[in-house]
């Protein structure tokens, strides 16, 4: 049999590991600051491209997608490669994917900090970066099939089953939620409205966690861990069973992110039940990597890739046991909205992306560099720092999530709320949040460590350059089945045929729960009483989008004896029709703000956004100083408004024509409210003359940001009365 010769591309692989580190330290380092601004709110005061609401996605966007995406392209690139006997099929696609992803996240690092957000979880970015990483996973997508198609080994491992359908599931799931209408170069709304952008984001959302997050690393724990192990994969049956039943059920399991809200009850419930069912799958790939090491346990003692593999899928299994669990309606009603949603994303993100990309690493450069680890004791050394880490962050994140689920559902014996404050429900686990700063403090240290253990190993190396391979060309054979051979053995050398069952597999669930949602309207009842927000209102939507305000406060107001108690009325489905996005929030580490609007008047806002803890002693939020400030930008309201009307809003002709008009009507009626607090008037005045005498321009408060931010807080809740609620329920009993 003619032997041929080829090279692998072993560059491209090496432009990814030192991806890998930079970004990975970049957003740890992020984080960590995230987590100290919890003990110290103002520690950025005054600066708002570094304000929490801004840095927030910067952290999350920096750990999926820089850091963990380019791990998942080093892993792919080096074992897809060995697996199908290849060079990638193209360098420059292969270079393009490297450098079109590093810009991707440049341009993140940039817009976010300067407040250029959709405000949707993990899908941030604004449209033309996201044209950008629909072209450039395109780019990466070609490459891997088209290197498939020329491949000298004929049937396809199962690691590149899970990398066929992370590319399928990871495209649509990004084409579709990122379906928005452009107002400007940086700015544009979602193509949908409240419940049904919910359901689109969450069905993103969870299977970005699903094919971004698991089923790559799932795929590069199948390669890896029987090569570190030097053993081969424990079961090929569990592995069929594992791979397609993951994909089918991850796609169905979103709306369990947004139990007890006013999406529909049927696709609550559906969320619920394929969720409970992941688990079998998810640990049927964790018996499968952990059974793989039988036998080698001794070795797993002494080698720190072992450890870091071992403690990484054993992190898979606690995340992916407690997910199903979370989806429990019985569970979800304590745990959503509290740091137990922080501890158990983290559970995931240090352990399992964390420590197996840190296992990958270890395996990986010494072998690219030609090598030996520069020190072993240091590679134990990050393991052990960074397991104590994961403890330290999580264990107290668990406990505050307990801590505050019980505070805010507590009741007096007379019926009132135990902890009517909510603040006092934050002061209780400010302790838990200094364990956390510390444990991450341990787990960057721990990759510090990494970084001078890879540097010296580095340096110690050798030059990477392309290995020299032969294997015989594939010999062409029936398309059809053979006598004896299995329908999946088959499969596996139909790369065509895999990945459109693949798609067809991932496509059912969210067919079946976004398309009713989207096209049936008996789904969302509309309230008459319901009207599109003004220009003012508009413009203050986009300013809590803004500054990040969601990642803090939640606007959904669940109907439970405690939130009804706390808030105000529970949130209608047809209150948010005319939301684009809807803002309803994963996170309260501030009160709900859906009712909030008349709560208090236009002065406490003011003082509160600018010194939150004068009107609330003990609070955690940083200032917004700057809102005071900044001379609000009316320029594109009318684009805004006209978008809108594209989008289904309501507005008319008249009221884009006398936008501006309604904007200066709504902004005196606020400033004036503002004049009843007497030191605001003295200070206003001081600064007007000021400004005067000194031939310095002066913004009337009436035209700054805060303004219009306060028109859009005081909106918040009043579309419906509670009152006119109630006497509608008793005329229809």
């Amino acid at each position: 049999m003619e032997m041929q010769q080829f090279y692998y591309d072993n560059k491209i692989v090496k432009k990814f590991i030192y991806a890998t580190i930079l970004w990975g330290i970049v957003g740890m380092s992020v984080g960590l600051l995230l987590a100290f601004m919890f003990l110290f709110p103002n520690v950025t005061d005054g600066i708002s491209w570094l304000s929490f609401g801004r840095l927030r996605p910067l952290h999350t966007n920096a750990v999926i997608f820089a850091f963990v995406g380019n791990a998942i392209f080093a892993g792919v690139y080096y074992s897809l490669q060995r697996l199908l006997k290849t060079r990638m099929a193209n360098d420059f696609l292969s270079n393009f994917n490297f450098w079109g992803w590093q810009l991707i996240i440049v341009a993140a690092a940039i817009t976010l900090p300067l407040g250029y957000s959709t405000s949707k979880e993990y899908a941030e970015l604004e449209w033309p970066i996201d044209l950008a990483i629909a072209v450039v996973w395109v780019a990466f997508g070609v490459n891997m099939i088209w290197t498939i198609l020329k491949r000298r080994q004929r049937h396809l491992y199962v690691a590149i089953w899970f990398y066929l359908a992370t590319f399928v599931t990871v495209a649509v799931l990004h084409i579709f939620n990122s379906l928005e209408l452009p107002v400007s170069g940086l700015k544009s709304y979602s193509v949908y409205a409240g419940v049904q952008d919910a359901l689109v984001q969450w069905w993103y959302g969870h299977n970005a966690v699903a094919f971004f997050l698991t089923t790559p690393f799932l795929g590069l724990m199948y390669y890896f861990v029987p090569k570190a192990a030097n053993r081969p994969i424990y079961s090929y049956r569990l592995s069929i069973v594992h791979f397609w039943s993951l994909i089918f059920i991850y796609i169905w399991a979103g709306p369990h992110h947004l139990l007890y809200s006013a999406l529909p009850e049927w696709a609550q419930n559906l969320g619920v039940a394929f969720s409970v069912m992941l688990i079998a799958p998810s640990w049927g790939g964790m018996i499968n990597g952990l059974l793989t090491l039988r036998g080698a346990w001794d070795e797993v003692r002494t080698n720190p890739v072992l450890k870091f593999m071992v403690v990484a899928i054993t992190g898979y299994g606690m995340a992916t046991f407690e997910g199903p669990m979370l989806s429990l309606k019985n569970v979800n009603a304590i745990a959503h909205f509290t740091d137990w949603i922080i501890a158990h994303v983290h559970v995931g993100a240090l352990a399992w992306n964390g420590f197996l990309t840190f296992g990958m690493l270890y395996w990986l450069v010494p072998r690219m560099f030609k090598t030996k680890l520069f020190s072993t004791g240091l590679a134990n050394l990050h393991f052990w720092i960074g397991t104590l880490g994961i403890i330290m962050y999580t264990l107290p994140m668990y406990i505050a999530g307990f801590v505050q689920a019980f505070m805010w559902k507590q009741f007096n014996p007379d019926g009132t709320l135990t902890y009517g404050n909510f603040l006092e429900t934050v002061q209780e686990i400010i302790p838990m949040y200094w364990m956390r700063a510390i444990g991450g403090s341990l787990y960057i240290l721990g990759a510090f460590v990494m970084l001078y253990n890879i540097t010296r190993t580095i340096r110690s190396g050798s030059k990477v350059t392309d290995d020299l391979a032969e294997a015989p060309a594939l010999t062409k054979v029936s398309k059809h089945r053979t006598s004896g051979e299995g329908w999946h053995t088959w499969l596996e050398r139909k790369p065509i045929k895999l990945t459109i069952y693949a798609t067809i597999a991932i496509l059912i669930g969210g067919v079946v729960q976004i398309i009713p949602t989207l096209l049936i309207k008996s789904n969302i009842p509309t309230i008459s009483s319901v009207k599109p927000y003004s220009p003012l209102e508009l413009e203050g939507r986009d300013l809590y989008i803004r500054e990040g305000c969601v990642g803090c406060h939640s606007q959904m107001i669940r109907p439970f004896r405690s939130e009804v108690e706390r808030y105000g009325e529970y949130s209608k489905a047809g209150e948010y029709v005319y939301d684009h996005p809807f803002l309803w929030g994963s996170k309260r580490t501030g009160p709900d703000l859906f009712r909030v609007g008349g709560k208090y008047n236009d002065n406490w806002h003011l003082n509160h956004m600018y010194d939150p803890q004068s009107t609330s002693p003990g609070s955690i939020m940083p200032s917004y100083k700057w809102l005071l400030r900044n001379a609000l930008d009316k320029s594109n309201t009318e684009g805004k408004m006209q978008a809108m009307i594209t989008l289904g809003v309501p507005y008319t002709e008249e009221d884009i024509a006398n936008a501006q008009q309604l904007m200066e009507e709504q902004g005196a009626k606020i400033q004036e409210s503002l004049y009843n607090d007497p030191d605001f008037a003295s200070n206003y005045e001081q600064d007007k003359k000021y400004a005067s005498e000194n031939g310095l321009q002066f913004i009337e408060m009436k035209d700054r940001e805060i303004v219009a931010l306060i028109a859009y807080l005081q909106r918040l809740g009043t579309d419906i009365k509670v009152k006119d609620v109630a006497d509608k329920l008793k005329t229809k009993n």
